[in-house]
């Protein structure tokens, strides 16, 4: 087959005929056509870039062509040469932003910019048909530039080129990848470079497009790979052609080659735009005065990539690139847990338990006892006495599963009332809204995250989600209700005539903050939560009309806003979160529009997790520690924040994989593929980053396997979205038979919900979830163990499932000596049973028990 393939390529380039036409010095199959045409230079341009969609050819972006070569005979500059101040109308970004103003620096040096260097545009002057392959060449003054074309025999849409530079004066040299196509403004569909940005419009603010993403850049910037989730910068057009260029796997960055962390290397540069500022998805390789880059005369390099030209859109490209080339989907057979995910919850209770080990305070405050966990992450103003809570529906839902006194009389109280006093009761403009999401003990006082400010989505988030999970396990609890409303009612006043909020209000004098931004976050949540409990009208409506906004303003776009002060609110996953908000927006209105507006949005989320490089086998040392290197893979796995200013530049992406439910459950509604792989990548087999002593992950990648550190609190977010993405299998495995009701998204770090409340659905019969260490132990960690009451019989229902690419026997034992609150073992003279259970790859099983 790959004789006849090859055979019939060699015949298309020696030019033979396409219906009436005659189609030398071309690259043709039945899904592509690239045609050069000789001109009176005596150079080859291209002439004719077409795909065949629905069985006919369509015109691609304008044919180029056009190579280009950058040089300079002394190493760039790093330091910037413009000042973006009157764009920005000010310094940008602020001071108080330190963790960002190094970010920024650069990113707008002449390098990343896109003005280093001497660019040398040329067309080739001469052309080699070989027989699978045409060859181009040109002698500039500098270097001798070669490039090798042909079909990818695989994978028939793709063009594979081979660049050879070879070097006639000293100096630092870079190649772009040679302009396929150009896209104009109007043709323009959508363009992205993945982690980065996404969008269907130019954007003339500089600092809008290039920090926020919101608009794209109109100037041919290149970015790192540091935070590119998917190699392939991409462009679509509106007649539906999308062309991406990917580099060849191995060519960008490892980011732990070998013994350290090699996050911050810069291999290749990738852009949208061509040098000249058009759109046209290039790479660059290697990246101008970076490593590689250096060049005596007689010297060279080689680099290889392709054009992938489709007659589909942007997310069918992302899956080429990520699936077809960078292998994400076959690395998942590699994963293997060396402790499961339900132990990891069991242990983690320990560590919840333990004031020690969880920084656990109780403070007086206003006549209340209130309880939180030390942070010890930056805060404006903490004297290492700052405290916080983070995920109330999972420590409701520890407590109530577990039954577990320590929680249910130690920690609950307190940090019940923590939520009461941190919200504003005092009438005037702040009335209903939160004070601050810290509280400083030794000053006593809530405070910001980052400086006076205070935000819609801050309401939104610590007290409507905070208040309204903890009021689904406690509805009668009146002054919660009260509470509730008067922060809805804040949250409804506050609302823009057009559904929008604003981003903050400035605490000292009420003025709206950050009006270069817009909220393009799901602010509107609040008001779901708010008719979900409190059943008025109005406010089924505000979240519609905030959703309305939102969905024209972010979703048709690209655009969306963080909610992490400390980093200005870059691009983070609070994406993720309002695919989960319009999916719940649909369960209570079932128009449509707002989950197919879910189902693009997590798309769009997509590119917030690393499908690169390669996950392998390799044996890497990571802090003395011998590791294979898929143990330690970024792939799978999404960030706080990317972009130019995200903390993925230095830190890599984060443990905190909120969004394996809801990927989990995007793939149950739409049978695409890469969302559970995206899920299982991220929630399998990271051991590496566990902390052995307390089974807490570490944050940040680049932490491996430090444990909570200065953060403890993120072990009740690593119940909740452990808890939310097993319970998402378990359903997607039995095809719905095993539901429980889901209750509220947690605030500020994704789409991860609150389980436990009430009970769900067992295959037809009523069942509460319960907690109880060492009632069912599979011998195996590739085996998730979730247990649930019945409510109408006395029994118990053990729910089995293999987080494993390959079937898995193993023995299951069921101690007889453990207690269940209401139901009683039968007579027995033994005190264990085991049982052989076979579970196919990503298999489920229920035994139910009765006593």
């Amino acid at each position: 087959m790959k004789f006849t393939t090859t055979i019939f390529i060699s015949l298309l380039i020696s030019g033979v005929a396409f219906g009436q036409k005659n189609y030398p010095n071309s690259l043709s199959n039945d899904h592509v056509r690239v045609v050069w045409q000789g001109d009176n230079k005596g150079t080859f341009p291209i002439g004719v870039l077409q795909v065949k969609k629905d069985g006919k050819w369509i015109d691609g972006p304008r044919p180029s062509g056009e190579y280009t070569l950058l040089y300079s005979a002394t190493k760039p500059s790093g330091e910037p040469t413009e000042s973006f101040n009157t764009i920005t109308g000010g310094k940008f970004p602020e001071e108080s932003y330190h963790y960002q103003q190094e970010q920024w620096k650069e990113s707008i040096n002449d390098v990343s910019l896109n003005k280093a260097g001497q660019a040398i545009h040329f067309l080739p002057a001469s052309m080699l048909i070989k027989p699978d392959a045409i060859e181009f060449s040109k002698e500039t003054a500098v270097a001798t530039v070669t490039g090798d074309w042909r079909f990818d025999p695989q994978n028939p849409t793709d063009i594979l080129v081979k660049m050879t530079v070879k070097a006639k004066a000293k100096g630092y040299f870079s190649m772009a990848t040679p302009t396929l196509g150009t896209v104009t403004q109007e043709q323009l569909a959508w363009t992205s470079v993945p982690g980065y940005f996404q969008g269907n419009a130019l954007q003339k603010n500089f600092a809008l497009a290039y920090a926020y993403g919101h608009g794209v850049p109109d100037r041919p910037v290149i970015y790192r790979e540091r935070c590119a989730s998917t190699l392939s910068p991409l462009v679509s057009t509106k007649n539906g052609v999308t062309v991406s260029v990917i580099p060849e796997p191995g060519l960008a960055r490892d980011p732990w080659k070998k013994d350290k962390i090699t996050q911050t290397d810069w291999h290749i540069g990738l852009s949208h735009m061509n040098r000249k500022g058009q759109l046209a998805p290039t790479i660059y390789y290697p990246v101008l005065g970076e490593e590689k880059s250096e060049l005596n005369a007689g010297e060279e390099f080689t680099f290889s990539f392709r054009y992938s030209i489709i007659a589909g859109d942007w997310f069918q490209a992302i899956k080429h690139a990520a699936n077809d080339i960078y292998q994400f989907d076959k690395t998942l057979a590699l994963r293997k847990n060396k402790q499961s995910l339900t132990d990891r919850i069991q242990q983690m209770h320990h560590y919840l338990t333990d004031p020690k080990t969880s920084l656990w305070n109780i403070e007086e405050y206003e006549g209340k006892q209130i309880g939180a966990q030390s942070y010890l992450g930056g805060v404006v103003g903490s004297n290492k006495d700052a405290m916080k809570n983070a995920d109330y529906g999972a420590m409701w839902m520890l407590a109530n599963a577990t039954n577990d006194p320590e929680l249910k009389e130690k920690v609950l109280p307190p940090a019940l009332n923590f939520k009461l006093v941190q919200q504003e009761t005092d009438k005037g403009f702040f009335n209903g809204a939160i004070e601050g999401q810290y509280y400083l003990a030794k000053s006593k006082k809530f405070v910001e995250e980052w400086g006076e400010v205070v935000e819609p989505i801050a309401l939104t988030y610590y007290v409507m989600l905070d208040v309204g999970n903890m009021l689904l396990f406690e509805p009668g609890n009146e002054e919660l209700n009260e509470r509730l409303r008067l922060g809805a009612d804040k949250l409804l006043s506050w609302q823009n005539a057009n559904g929008s909020w604003a981003v903050a209000y400035d605490r000292k004098n009420e003025q709206e903050l950050f009006k270069d931004i817009k909220d393009v976050r799901p602010t509107f949540y609040g008001m779901i939560v708010a008719y979900r409990i409190l059943k008025d009208e109005k406010y089924l409506k505000a979240a519609q009309k905030g959703a309305d906004w939102f969905i024209k303003t972010a979703v048709e776009t690209g655009a969306f806003l963080g909610v992490c002060g400390d980093a200005r609110y870059a691009p983070d996953f609070a994406t993720g979160q309002s695919a989960q908000a319009l999916l719940d927006l649909y369960d209570l209105t079932k128009n449509k529009k707002y989950q197919d507006a879910a189902v693009t949005c997590a798309k769009i989320y997509t590119t917030s997790i690393y499908t690169h490089p390669i996950a392998s086998r390799n044996i890497k040392t990571v802090n003395g520690t011998s590791r294979e290197d898929w143990e330690i893979s970024q792939t799978g796995l999404s960030f706080e924040h990317g972009g130019i200013f995200g903390s993925a530049t230095r830190h890599g992406p984060i443990q905190l994989a909120s969004h394996a439910g809801i990927f989990i459950r995007m793939y149950k509604l739409t049978g695409e593929q890469i969302f559970a792989d995206m899920a299982r990548s991220a929630a399998i087999g990271r051991d590496a980053f566990v902390d052995s002593k307390t089974s807490v992950a570490s944050y940040y990648w680049n932490a491996m396997n430090r444990g909570a550190g200065p953060y403890p609190h993120h072990a009740w977010w690593q119940v909740g979205w452990i808890t939310d993405y097993l319970l998402a299998e378990a359903e997607l495995r039995s095809n719905g038979k095993i539901s429980f009701p889901r209750g509220f998204v947690t605030p500020k770090v994704g789409p991860h919900q609150t389980y436990g409340f009430e009970p769900g659905t067992v295959y037809g019969d009523k069942a509460k979830l319960v907690i109880l260490e060492g009632l069912a132990t599979p011998d195996k960690p590739a085996i998730e163990c979730i247990t649930a009451q019945s409510t109408s019989r006395n029994s118990i229902y053990i729910i089995l499932m293999n987080n494993s690419a390959t079937e898995t026997d193993f023995a299951l034992k069921i101690d007889q000596t453990k207690k269940i609150k209401d139901l009683k073992w039968a007579e027995s003279k033994q005190a264990a049973k085991v049982e052989k259970v076979s579970l196919p790859a990503f298999g489920l099983k229920t035994l139910e028990i009765s006593y």
